[in-house]
């Protein structure tokens, strides 16, 4: 399978920690992302002003920022509707998954873990794909959403942070090869099980 040789980044999106009610529990989260517009900072620990509430779960150097191929919106739109969580056909809009990069052009399957995304001035590196939680069922309102990510592999990726400064939407990657041992989807399937239980 061949890789895109570049990608497009489409919009970026931040969240700050809010109240989020999760099977009758109300826990925080910073899951609900908005679309920001203009050059943002990109720093080791992430976007400037992105929140994350659990940082067993997100952040950190290897989870700085995550990101999702936008491609995979309509997909979860309609998966939404088939199980009854909208009753409406409108798009899902970008961070709606929690996204931080609305990406064009770079999916799971091309990608590998250690590949780096090179936007001349920031340089980030592909560490892991994004494992559904509680909170993600919460937010997409149906149960099995998260089991829905792992089978299809619709997930998005994690990224450190190799170049810190500054990105804007529209800008372009090429991607840096790494050793291409492990596929996204594949990283994803070596820790499937506990998910599909």
């Amino acid at each position: 399978m061949q890789l895109h040789a570049s990608g497009q980044l489409l919009s970026i999106q931040t969240g700050q920690v809010r109240p989020l009610m999760v099977g009758g529990r109300k826990l925080v989260s910073a899951i609900g992302k908005t679309t920001v517009y203009g050059p943002v900072e990109v720093g080791v620990l992430g976007l400037a002003g992105d929140e994350q509430a659990d940082l067993s779960v997100h952040g950190g150097l290897s989870k700085a920022v995550y990101a999702l191929p936008s491609e995979h919106l309509p997909w979860w739109q309609a998966q939404r509707q088939a199980q009854g969580a909208t009753m409406f056909e409108e798009a899902l809009a970008p961070g709606y998954l929690g996204e931080n990069l609305s990406l064009q052009g770079l999916l799971e399957h091309e990608l590998f873990i250690g590949d780096r995304l090179d936007f001349g001035d920031v340089v980030l590196r592909v560490t892991q794909p994004r494992e559904p939680c509680g909170k993600f069922n919460a937010v997409m309102g149906y149960a099995g959403a998260a089991k829905d990510m792992v089978q299809s592999g619709r997930c998005g990726f994690y990224l450190a942070v190799d170049k810190p400064g500054f990105l804007q939407a529209g800008a372009t990657c090429q991607v840096l090869a790494g050793s291409r041992s492990t596929r996204v989807t594949e990283a994803l399937q070596h820790k499937a099980w506990k998910h599909l239980r």
